[in-house]
C-alpha cells in the first residue's frame, strides 16, 4: 500500500518567516550598540534594502572592510482588533559591512548567521539557506486588507465560518475575528472572557495567487453549511 504525504496545511517557519521580511513597514536594527527605527516609505518594507546572505560567502566582494555585529528585530502585528495582536517576533542577527548607517539610501548587505521565528508555537531557529530558499506568501501583501475587509464588511461570513468549530470551543464565546490568512489556509481568533483559541481552517487546496481566495472561502463556507445540515438531521 502506497503511502500518501501528509497535506500541508500552514506554512512553513521559513516561509512564515520570509513573509514577514517581505511585507514589514518598520524594523529595529541594533549596531554597535546603538538601536535604530526604520520604516518604509512609499509603500515598501522597511527590508527593501536589505539583501540577506549566507555568512560563508563573500557577500558584498570588498576585502578588507571591517564587519560588525547586527541585529534586525521584526514585529508581526495582526491587522484586524484581536486580543495581543502580536502575532510573531523575527530575529536576524550577522554581520554588516562598517560603518552601518541606516539613513544610506545603498543596499545594505547582511551575512546572515541566525534566523530565529517566535509565535505561539515557540522559538524555531530557521537555517539561513532554508530562509533564503523560501519564497513569500502569495498573499503576504494584500493580507491586511483582506483581514480588513472580512471583518469590516463580511462578518456574517465568519459567523458561517464558525460551524466549523467543534462545539465547545464556541461556548461563552464574546467574539471572533479572522487573524490571518495564507496560501494554506485562513484562522480565525475566537475569545471568551478569560481565554482565546485560535481556529485554523485549512482550504480545500493551497492558492497560487490572491484571486483564488473567493473561491477557497466559498468551498469553506459548503463545508460548514454541510456540517450545520447534518447536526441538525443527526
Amino acid at each position: 500500500m502506497r503511502l500518501r504525504p501528509a497535506r500541508t496545511s500552514r506554512p512553513t517557519p521559513a516561509e512564515r518567516m520570509r513573509s514577514i521580511i517581505a511585507v514589514a513597514p518598520s524594523m529595529t536594527v541594533v549596531v554597535d550598540g546603538r538601536r535604530y527605527e526604520v520604516h518604509g516609505s512609499g509603500g515598501a518594507p522597511a527590508t527593501g534594502r536589505v539583501h540577506l546572505h549566507d555568512s560563508a560567502e563573500d557577500f558584498d566582494g570588498r576585502h578588507g572592510v571591517p564587519r560588525v555585529p547586527l541585529r534586525i528585530e521584526l514585529t508581526d502585528i495582526a491587522p484586524t482588533p484581536v486580543r495581543d495582536r502580536v502575532r510573531a517576533r523575527v530575529t536576524l542577527t550577522g554581520l554588516v559591512a562598517a560603518p552601518y548607517g541606516p539613513e544610506s539610501t545603498e543596499s545594505t548587505c547582511v551575512a546572515l548567521g541566525q534566523a530565529v521565528l517566535e509565535d505561539d508555537e515557540g522559538r524555531t531557529y530557521v537555517p539561513a539557506a532554508q530562509l533564503r530558499a523560501a519564497e513569500p506568501d502569495p498573499l503576504a501583501g494584500c493580507e491586511a486588507a483582506m483581514l480588513h475587509h472580512l471583518a469590516a464588511d463580511h462578518p456574517d461570513l465568519v459567523t458561517r465560518l464558525l460551524r466549523l468549530a467543534a462545539s465547545h470551543l464556541k461556548r461563552d464565546l464574546v467574539r471572533a475575528l479572522p487573524l490571518a490568512i495564507d496560501r494554506y489556509g485562513i484562522t480565525l481568533r475566537l475569545e471568551r472572557p478569560t481565554t482565546q483559541y485560535d481556529l485554523r481552517l485549512p482550504f480545500p487546496s493551497p492558492l497560487s495567487d490572491a484571486e483564488q481566495v473567493g473561491p477557497r472561502i466559498r468551498s469553506l463556507l459548503s463545508t460548514a453549511r454541510r456540517a450545520s445540515h447534518s447536526h441538525l438531521f443527526a
